[in-house]
């Protein structure tokens, strides 16, 4: 089997427990598409050019599937996750070459998929489940050379944000039980994992019911000036329980978690204590924006104000000093006004993120959007509104990075820099990659010779220039995450 993903990290995790399943049941993975028997596109919706990229991909793999049918030694080709949800029938009428089409929530069928598309039937399965999360498989997920993995914690989203498919691609809410999670990342700091990144759709209103004695918890308050289009349900485990137990797993592992919503960081803040408080939880915090314009929030249904979001990022600072933020924008919604484009503009300034995903708006079927409003922000509009947004953000975010420059930041080890062999790549607490020499160096204890640093390995660099996405340094020494602070 060949599995090939496409989107957000959501994706790579659901790669990998689709080949978890796979694998018991005997398959063996491919890195060689030629030598593939099966080979799984991984897919997303959440934007109509990520939808394109998979048809394109599918015109190169009907050649292919073309010659080995003549060689005699069928290819089988799956379509998996959200565009596989949202477009079933197009995709097995329009494409007949794809044998297989899998949803979210239906990896646990793809031996008996694969079973029926080698009799030379198409099969499907997009039944979403209001239950799934895959909590008994443990897919080992790594990236990074081996020091960072994902790992899901919930799936689904009861948001209904207007522009998005999310809730209709994925499901419903629901959250793994802790004890799952927890048996995961154990495995991956077994294996070495430096980095781990709890992953959800919604991830701080993760709520485990599984252990009767929290059904009667009471339902979590919003953030000040928030609110949502559902009500929030009592009972259960909450992220701060979760955060807080994944942290004292291994002191020596980092933790970080996305995509966070901005509703779920109430005012008691014990996410943010913890954040602020424990060594190996990342000052970093994903904080998606959408629009700067109060007006345009509002029929995105986000449930919050420009204002609300502004006092929000506010309380974050003065909780977590020095911590660093990213964000999630999109260019030319439906109805927004160049006013509303430059109060967008103007909170790219105020707030000054490290990091941001910003994007022209795609209209997607099934969204409240596309059956409500209209999608009347010409394409050349939203081209140039965008252009600016990441002007804006490049500007400012090496305005913040800047700040960095004579500082020492400690940095995970992540393995050689693409452009120089000679150098190599890192990520430091705030998740923004660091390049350095790649030379002997000392160890911060003296406990060990001196030598190269290898993935895995935390080091102290000393930031000597910065970009809007880069930091660039020279090597004081090798440490560890507990004792960083040792080190000069």
């Amino acid at each position: 089997v060949y599995l090939e993903t496409y989107g957000c990290q959501m994706n790579v995790s659901d790669t990998e427990i689709a080949w978890a399943i796979l694998r018991k049941s005997g398959y063996a993975r491919t890195k060689d598409l030629d030598e593939a028997d099966v080979i799984l596109l991984v897919t997303c919706s959440v934007r109509e050019k990520a939808e394109q990229a998979i048809w394109n991909r599918l015109r190169h793999l009907r050649a292919l599937k073309a010659r080995r049918q003549q060689a005699r030694s069928p290819l089988r080709v799956g379509i998996l996750g959200c565009m596989a949800e949202r477009l079933k029938e197009e995709i097995l009428h329009r494409e007949k070459l794809v044998d297989v089409v899998a949803g979210p929530d239906a990896y646990r069928d793809l031996p008996r998929l694969l079973a029926v598309a080698e009799s030379g039937q198409q099969a499907a399965n997009v039944l979403l489940s209001l239950e799934e999360t895959y909590a008994d498989i443990l897919p080992v997920q790594t990236g990074a050379g081996g020091t960072t993995a994902f790992v899901s914690v919930m799936r689904g989203c009861d948001n209904m944000c207007s522009y998005c498919i999310v809730p209709f691609t994925r499901g419903r809410e629901r959250s793994r039980p802790v004890a799952s999670i927890l048996q995961e990342v154990r495995m991956l700091s077994d294996q070495g994992v430096k980095e781990v990144t709890l992953l959800g759709q919604n991830v701080n209103s993760f709520r485990d019911t599984s252990e009767v004695q929290f059904h009667s918890a009471a339902a979590p308050a919003l953030s000040r000036g928030f609110s949502t289009v559902y009500k929030a349900k009592p009972g259960g485990l909450r992220f701060a329980h979760l955060l807080d137990h994944v942290s004292r797993v291994d002191p020596e592992m980092r933790i970080r978690f996305t995509s966070p919503h901005p509703k779920d960081f109430p005012d008691e803040a014990s996410v943010l204590q913890l954040i602020q408080e424990r060594h190996n939880i990342c000052k970093q915090l994903h904080l998606p924006a959408q629009s700067g314009s109060t007006r345009v929030l509002e029929a995105m249904r986000r449930g919050y104000t420009r204002e609300a979001y502004l006092e929000l990022v506010r309380h974050v600072r003065a909780s977590i000093p020095g911590v660093s933020l990213s964000s999630d924008f999109i260019a030319g919604f439906c109805g927004e006004t160049e006013e509303d484009h430059q109060q967008t503009l103007s909170l790219l300034r105020e707030v000054r993120y490290n990091a941001g995903f910003l994007f022209a708006y795609s209209m997607r079927q099934k969204t409240r959007a596309y059956h409500r409003l209209q999608d009347d922000v010409p394409a050349d509009v939203k081209r140039r509104r965008l252009e600016e947004l990441i002007a804006v953000f490049r500007e400012e975010a090496a305005r913040a990075n800047e700040a960095m420059v004579g500082q020492s930041q400690l940095v995970l080890v992540e393995g050689p820099s693409k452009r120089s062999a000679s150098e190599l790549c890192g990520r430091n607490d705030g998740n923004i990659k660091v390049i350095f020499p790649d030379a002997e160096t000392e160890d911060a204890a003296g406990r060990e010779a001196p030598g190269r640093a290898r993935p895995g390995d935390y080091v102290l660099v000393k930031v000597t220039s910065a970009s809007s996405q880069t930091l660039k340094g020279v090597l004081l020494c090798r440490t560890t995450l507990s004792r960083s602070a040792a080190c000069p």
